[in-house]
């Protein structure tokens, strides 16, 4: 109307309402995506198994603190630990990306992410590929012997996933790839590789793991038959390798007695010794041949026990012996 004055209420309902549904719908949408991020990183880390991360991880955390003679810098530590991280996501990635039409055969592993559909083939490249990357900048934020040394730590724990398809020894293979990281955790601390104690630790964990890796394949022994893949036991049995698995620890146990003569780490490292060696014997009296029902407890439990706690003997062994 001409001349009415209009009154404005500084508000506009028609675009408030549609601001507050939007707001809901983003909001609904968030709520959606939030589980959806979660599951997914969930089933990458089922994928790469990281609670296995603490087979090797302690590890490299000993080789280091041997290095620095006590703790190593914050820095190198946390360098350490993106480049182990980088390493395995990336080795058992690749892995199950090799693998995935064989696990699909093996009903074991059927159920796997890759088999079963849980995750895209592209989506374990793509997490394979940042993974590297994680770990060469890793390697080259520490110093130019560990980037130097990286393709040639890549090569080992990727060429593993090949190992069954040619070699029976796969076992002491994967053992290497895992054997690395003291050594490389030494050389990531000094820059350089001058001292035998770091290879002996190294000796430690490639015998160590062969041995629980030829317990383990125990499992699939029929299927590595019929796949025709290589393994100790689809070559000699369950029965024969069993006992092949005792002179691979045995080997280890007398290492690890002369890494504690060399470092002469004390009393605390000497129970470290005699635990992981109760340990491993333990490990063989759970398997039977005619019974591998107990092979979750000899192959997660007891050797998770074992890499925590040398770390925890050896490296507290350190600690006082340098205050």
């Amino acid at each position: 109307m001409i001349g009415r004055e209009l009154k404005y209420s500084g508000k506009f309902p028609a675009v408030e309402t549609s601001l507050n549904c939007a707001g809901r719908v983003n909001s609904v949408r968030i709520l959606r995506i939030m589980p959806e991020s979660l599951n997914k990183l969930a089933t990458t880390l089922r994928m790469i198994k990281f609670e296995h991360t603490l087979f090797a991880l302690p590890f490299a955390f000993l080789g280091a603190m041997l290095a620095a003679e006590g703790l190593p810098p914050w820095d190198k530590v946390l360098w350490i630990t993106v480049a182990m991280v980088g390493a395995r996501s990336a080795a058992m990635t690749f892995n199950r990306l090799i693998d995935r039409d064989i696990d699909a055969k093996n009903p074991r592993t059927a159920s796997r992410e890759l088999p079963s559909g849980k995750l895209s083939v592209g989506f374990a490249w793509a997490f394979f590929s940042v993974s590297v990357a994680l770990f060469l900048l890793a390697a080259y934020s520490l110093n130019w012997l560990t980037f130097a040394l990286s393709p040639i730590v890549l090569v080992s724990i990727l060429g593993y996933s090949y190992a069954k398809r040619f070699t029976a020894l796969a076992h002491l293979m994967l053992g290497w790839a895992l054997a690395i990281s003291p050594t490389a955790a030494w050389i990531a601390v000094r820059g350089t590789l001058d001292s035998g104690m770091p290879i002996l630790l190294s000796l430690v964990v490639l015998m160590w793991t062969a041995g629980f890796d030829v317990l383990y394949a125990c499992q699939d022994l029929e299927f590595d038959r019929k796949a025709g893949l290589r393994s100790i036991p689809a070559r000699y049995g369950i029965k024969n390798s069993l006992w092949i698995a005792r002179p691979f620890h045995l080997q280890a146990f007398a290492a690890l007695v002369l890494l504690f003569l060399v470092t002469g780490l004390g009393w605390l490292a000497l129970v470290g010794v005699a635990a992981v060696g109760v340990l491993l014997i333990y490990q063989h009296t759970l398997l039977k041949p005619n019974d591998l029902s107990r092979m979750n407890a000899a192959f997660f439990t007891t050797n998770a026990f074992v890499s925590v706690i040398l770390l925890l003997t050896f490296g507290g062994g350190v600690v006082i012996n340098n205050p």
